[in-house]
């Protein structure tokens, strides 16, 4: 026994990195879990922001467990509409994961069950680097919440959140 706790339907674990090369390596923690983020996938070329093309397709390495890397940055879309015409859910479907930049506006598009991981800059002043980051489980994520927790564990913080969205 870990000492990991067993999650609950729509949970959220906050995690603290202090640098960027300490995101990545959480990064590199929850990607397997995720089926993987473009580095721990392989993928060999430079990711770059979607921000006007609004999607970048990446081929990921031999024996990866996606062919694809799905990076979408929805932030320039009005509307779910707009998002849900893009079509990341189905092409999610044929062998991609999905990297979703700004994805509260993109979460009706991909149903119930999700991996939510939110970063926030709490003091970009003060410590630019450092980044607060929620995990949330939704759906048949919830099954998976002990091998998250497990995978937070350097970065945890010892403070439960709440549920984005409750206060």
């Amino acid at each position: 026994m870990t000492g990991v706790p067993e999650g609950r339907e729509g949970e959220s674990r906050l995690a603290v990195t202090e640098s960027a090369a300490g995101t990545k390596e959480l990064a590199a923690r929850v990607a397997p879990l995720a089926q993987g983020f473009a580095a721990a996938l392989g993928v060999n070329q430079a990711v770059t922001s979607p921000t006007f093309a609004l999607v970048r397709h990446y081929r990921t390495g031999e024996g990866a467990p996606v062919a694809t890397v799905i990076h979408a940055d929805v932030y320039r879309t009005g509307s779910v509409e707009e998002v849900i015409d893009l079509a990341l859910a189905e092409l999610v479907e044929e062998d991609a994961v999905a990297v979703v930049e700004w994805g509260d506006l993109a979460a009706p598009a991909f149903g119930e069950s999700a991996l939510v991981v939110t970063l926030d800059a709490p003091d970009a002043f003060g410590a630019p680097e450092r980044r607060d980051v929620t995990v949330a489980l939704r759906g048949r994520w919830s099954g998976r919440s002990a091998a998250v927790a497990a995978a937070l564990v350097p970065f945890a913080s010892p403070l439960p959140v709440a549920p984005r969205g409750t206060t």
